[in-house]
């Protein structure tokens, strides 16, 4: 009976705890060992048919029961060293029955729990194989390994050598990838076979589980897959009442779907040695024989040894190409740093040379996002689309870097792009800021052994859930899509390298910037200070020169002549023009100067502050003035108020012919509000939009409209306090908007943060 997979839970299936199911294989004995006096706790349940004696007759005895007082003794001074393995395998004799005695390889191991456990195999000879004899095989392999040239050539001399000591039918060398999947990557077989060379192998075949197994247990033996398993008495260990844990047992029974895989495969028996490398499983040496067959431990060894010491050699091959490899992005990474620091922007300096900046990585593209702007290099997606994946590394990716050969199976969006950037490998340089680099889609056709999406199926049987391995193995062929050549650990580490160079020139940066704005800070207070003690004492002398310029007009009126009373005139305007000034100077200086009170405003309240200071001189002109809905925004009221009042006064100052309409909007964007005053007056010419927020700077005679050229420069120190940025888009005749912005405050954009994380769980995300 099928099962469909959503009905049960499949991990727990493929991860089944095959260590712990208490049965072995029935060539060889096992025995569970108590120490120091080698009690037996356990034993397998074939005692009777091997040693004559039942199995529940030998538990809690003594091994010294079972073996003579001589073994026991080297047995002993074995297990007392300090390494276990130099007694493996030790030759032990077993009395049957009368004089006849039965030779076995016992091999030694203590498991996670601390108990002793002790495997006997039937010993195919009473002696071991001679160490000359082995010299001689390992030599004549490395002679091979010396006329090789290419890591392939490597590995098909590791499955020729053992293949001729062993006489398997078919040897492979498997590697892993990894996503956990493998390939044959050399094969030795017997002509007839159907070759397996080339052929990937889904990661169900040897699950995770099973793969941490290969790399504590590095040689596992399974003589006669059609043998039935044989149990361990009792099952539940009598001092902690649990399953043994047998991770290490050579004699371990394998999981019933390796079993039923292995018959469907055609296999009778196998041996596997584990290829470890930087302590994790690079690859396996797998031998298939189509009948039962059983090869003694000390070659098994042996066979483990020589295909060891070849691998050795591999991984040196491999290592050397890291390092040629290494040592080329050590030098592109110099020259790199170089031109980041002789350019004052080290951004410029980055991108100086491209394919420096390509090469590091092995990309056909790249883009680094800082301060809000882009600058590409090679193949890329487009800006739009690149904010986009931006943001989405924003809100998704936490690590120092990310890398994926499949963006579009993870940010799907990706898939528009695919043609540039089906591989994505990321850096974050500071906060929000980017480092990406591109790979294009490689489409790929995969050769597996059999279909990996009918890798297995599950099946019911009287109550019981399990799965069932694929019953062919012939080619499938697969063509992988969206899909991007694979980031290499090196050019990983080398981007890695790269962020903490940068990130140091960024730190260095920001010191050297926070000591310019101390000292900027020092100098902006002192002219403040300057500006508004000048202004303040300006003052009293210019009271004077007016009060007496109009005392000497009123009392020698009568006598002075026309051109005198003019020239009176011009001193007193004058005058007054120059209070105005310092009037205005006395303000600009104190936008900044005083504390700014930040707090949740109604910018409506704030605008009919303003429209009711302006309320004389909007009835004067007749001007309409409309506004949007208004928002409640962090900002100070006061200041707030003076920018519409400014911004509402230059519209009323230069407005047309035509009846003033002026209107106040508000739009949400980003992370801010933006607002805009819009006028029909007389409009500005755009060449002049960065010079009206100058200080003093003026479009237009005193004679033509009245002012001192500060009112919009206020605006503009306003906004800046706020964090915002305000600027004009007008032409000649055709009216002026002014826009502005102010950022959300800190619980508003807490509550839109929440709002789009929800809308990513529940949305488009999931």
């Amino acid at each position: 009976m099928n099962l469909k997979l959503p009905d049960i839970n499949l991990i727990s299936l493929k991860e089944a705890s095959i260590h712990l199911s208490s049965q072995i294989q029935p060539h060889g004995v096992l025995l569970v060992l108590e120490e120091p006096e080698l009690k037996i706790l356990q034993v397998s349940t074939n005692t009777l048919n091997i040693f004559g004696i039942a199995h529940e007759n030998m538990v809690q005895t003594k091994l010294e029961d079972l073996l003579d007082p001589f073994q026991i003794d080297r047995i002993k001074a074995g297990l007392s060293g300090l390494n276990i393995d130099f007694i493996n395998s030790t030759k032990v004799w077993v009395r049957k029955e009368g004089d006849n005695y039965i030779v076995f390889d016992a091999v030694f191991h203590r498991n996670q729990e601390g108990f002793l456990i002790m495997e006997l195999e039937p010993a195919i000879t009473e002696g071991n194989i001679p160490f000359l004899n082995f010299y001689h095989l390992a030599r004549a392999s490395i002679n091979k390994l010396e006329k090789t040239s290419n890591l392939h050539e490597f590995c098909q001399v590791i499955v020729q050598e053992v293949r001729k000591i062993t006489e398997f039918d078919r040897v492979m060398l498997y590697k892993f990838d990894d996503d956990g999947h493998g390939s044959v990557v050399a094969e030795e077989k017997l002509e007839s076979l159907e070759p397996y060379l080339g052929l990937h192998y889904p990661e169900s075949d040897i699950p995770k589980l099973a793969r941490n197994l290969f790399v504590t247990n590095s040689i596992r033996i399974i003589p006669d897959s059609s043998s039935e398993p044989v149990k361990v008495f009792p099952v539940n260990n009598p001092i902690n009442d649990r399953p043994i844990d047998l991770s290490n047992s050579i004699l371990r029974n394998a999981a019933p779907c390796h079993m039923e895989y292995l018959h469907n495969m055609g296999v009778g028996a196998t041996l596997t040695i584990s290829l470890i490398k930087d302590q994790k499983l690079w690859g396996l040496i797998a031998f298939h024989h189509q009948s039962p067959k059983y090869i003694s431990y000390e070659l098994r060894k042996a066979c483990e040894f020589l295909g060891r010491l070849i691998f050795a050699e591999i991984s040196a091959r491999e290592e050397t190409e890291d390092h040629d490899r290494r040592i080329n992005m050590i030098y592109l990474q110099s020259l790199l740093i170089e031109d980041m620091s002789q350019d004052e922007n080290f951004i410029n300096g980055l991108v100086k040379n491209p394919q420096h900046f390509l090469d590091l990585a092995n990309a056909q593209g790249a883009a680094v996002y800082f301060g809000g702007n882009y600058r590409i290099v090679g193949e890329t997606p487009k800006e739009e689309d690149l904010n986009f994946l931006v943001q989405w590394l924003k809100n998704n990716v936490e690590e120092e870097v990310f890398h994926t050969d499949s963006l579009p199976q993870i940010y799907p969006d990706a898939e528009r792009f695919k043609n540039v950037a089906s591989g994505l490998l990321a850096i974050p340089i500071a906060k929000r800021n980017y480092i990406l680099w591109f790979r294009p889609e490689v489409i790929q056709t995969v050769n597996w052994g059999g279909d990996p999406n009918q890798a297995f199926e599950v099946r019911q049987s009287q109550g019981n859930v399990r799965l069932c391995p694929r019953k062919s193995f012939e080619l499938w062929k697969e063509t992988v899509r969206l899909t991007s050549l694979p980031w290499k650990d090196i050019e990983v580490k080398a981007a890695l390298e790269l962020r903490k160079v940068i990130v140091n020139i960024v730190l260095r940066q920001a010191d050297e910037l926070a000591q310019l704005a101390q000292d900027l800070e020092r100098s902006n207070a002192d002219l403040k200070k300057f500006a508004y003690v000048a202004s303040h004492d300006l003052q009293e002398p210019l009271n004077q020169v007016v009060n007496y310029v109009q005392l000497l007009e009123m009392r020698y009126r009568e006598k002075l002549d026309k051109d005198a009373q003019e020239f009176i005139s011009y001193a007193v305007e004058g005058v007054t023009l120059m209070q105005t000034l310092i009037d205005d100077v006395l303000a600009y200086s104190k936008v900044d100067m005083q504390a700014i009170a930040f707090q949740m405003t109604e910018v409506e309240t704030a605008l009919n502050q303003a429209l009711g200071n302006l309320r004389q001189r909007i009835n004067e002109i007749g001007a309409t003035i409309t506004h949007d809905a208004l928002p409640t925004v962090m900002a100070d009221s006061t200041q707030l108020m003076q920018l519409f009042q400014n911004l509402i006064g230059n519209a009323i100052k230069f407005h047309s012919h035509q009846p003033l309409q002026i209107h106040v909007g508000a739009q949400r964007i980003e992370d801010a509000w933006l607002f805009s005053v819009r006028d029909n007056g007389i409009g500005i010419d755009p060449q002049f939009s960065d010079r009206i927020f100058v200080i003093f700077q003026r479009l237009h005679t005193r004679d033509e409209y009245i002012g001192t050229g500060i009112g919009l420069a206020i605006c503009k120190k306003i906004v800046e306090c706020h964090r915002g940025r305000i600027w004009v888009e007008s032409k000649l005749g055709e009216g002026a908007t002014f826009y502005f912005t102010i950022p959300v405050g800190g619980r508003e954009l807490e509550h839109r943060n929440r709002r789009k994380t929800q809308n990513y769980l529940f949305g488009r995300g999931q």
